[in-house]
């Protein structure tokens, strides 16, 4: 990992949608984090994008709402692809380390 993560990092209104990690997804692995244990607690969309995404659902609803939405989908992505390509990174920079 190229970037430490922080603990509460702002976030963009739009998570990132390459198929590579960025150097954004870095800094936000415990922002996805933190988004998944709350949808698998059932936490209340508007509490976690106040909480975690530092947006205000009473007074921007559809702007925290869409920050909502893209960092949870890009944080399921995470757990089904993005892993793999962490994996990848760390596998090829294991090889070309000197020994």
């Amino acid at each position: 990992m190229r970037t430490r993560p922080e603990l509460d990092p702002d976030v963009d209104d739009l998570a990132p949608s390459e198929r590579e990690i960025t150097a954004y997804d870095e800094r936000h692995f415990v922002t996805y984090l933190r988004l998944l244990d709350a949808e698998t607690d059932g936490a209340d969309w508007t509490e976690v994008a106040r909480i975690v995404l530092h947006r205000d659902p009473t007074a921007e609803t559809v702007r925290a709402r869409t920050c909502w939405e893209s960092h949870l989908a890009r944080a399921q992505w995470m757990t089904k692809t993005g892993y793999r390509k962490i994996l990848e990174q760390a596998a090829t920079e294991a090889r070309s380390a000197p020994h």
